[in-house]
């Protein structure tokens, strides 16, 4: 049981530890090219070798992903130092030649992190926690595999999401240099996004459980904070189709936004800085 009482479980285990969501069993037929153009395009990009894994993320691997709506989430794992420029100019060819040639996706991206990064005490929260939980392996060994299980903590929730107070300004300052309506789009999309996930963290540990479905989300956060239970429903709607609602990235910004980033330092606490170099 929750301190509020309720019962958790949805998306845990019996032990109370998240389940990892998606598998490679799960991807709609109608996705399964583009998972496979994804592996052929790697291979042609990427120098052999440099790649040490490749994952899955997002409403693909959840079998939820809908044909001309939603767009494919890959990690990939990297060896060595990086990631360069020239990793970085690989994965944008890549997510280029991916939404190009399957009209199932709107639009590819691709994370890039590497092994030694990934599983550093400073990413155990959040990198690490992202991968070991809400990524599908689909080639190469499961880097996370030798991790602890993870639960719905307030550590978890302060570390994957409480650093929203730092990244506002920057959002809002490439807001106000957003002119072009798909800009403008995609940043409400991600945004949105961000908005409902961190609304969803902020009241986790209390409901004692998980969930990536961005509606439930947004019901979930409602449930605790009513007065700003339709702002977050507002953006769940508006991460779906952002083109719909081409006012609300500025609403987003002076309202909810920096009230979430509050309400999170009060309740959770700032995530922790990133080690500094020499």
């Amino acid at each position: 049981m929750t301190s509020d009482g309720e019962s958790g479980g949805k998306g845990l285990d019996q032990d109370g530890c998240f389940v990892r969501e998606g598998s490679l069993e799960r991807v709609p037929a109608s996705f399964a090219p583009v998972v496979a153009g994804l592996t052929d395009r790697l291979a042609g990009h990427f120098p052999p070798g440099r790649v040490l894994s490749t994952y899955l993320y997002g409403s693909i691997p959840r079998g939820t992903a809908v044909p001309g709506v939603s767009d494919l989430d890959a990690l990939l794992v990297l060896r060595g130092e990086g990631p360069s420029d020239a990793d970085r100019a690989a994965a944008r060819a890549v997510e280029a030649e991916l939404d190009a040639a399957f009209p199932q996706i709107d639009g590819a991206g691709i994370l890039l992190i590497t092994e030694d990064r990934l599983l550093g005490e400073a990413e155990r929260y959040d990198w690490a926690w992202f991968v070991a939980c809400l990524c599908t392996p689909l080639s190469g060994p499961d880097v996370t595999a030798g991790l602890p299980r993870y639960r719905p903590t307030s550590l978890l929730a302060r570390e994957a999401n409480g650093d929203l107070h730092r990244r506002l300004p920057g959002l809002r300052e490439r807001a106000a240099a957003a002119t072009a309506p798909e800009e403008r789009t995609r940043l409400t999309r991600g945004v949105a996004r961000n908005l409902v996930r961190t609304g969803f963290t902020l009241v986790m540990p209390r409901w004692d459980g998980w969930t990536s479905d961005l509606a439930e989300s947004a019901e979930v956060f409602g449930r605790y904070y009513p007065a700003h239970a339709e702002q977050m429903r507002a953006a769940a709607r508006a991460a779906r189709n952002p083109a719909a609602y081409p006012e609300l990235l500025d609403d987003l910004l002076t309202g909810l936004a920096p009230w979430l980033a509050d309400e999170y330092l009060a309740v959770h606490g700032a995530k922790a800085l990133p080690p500094q170099g020499p």
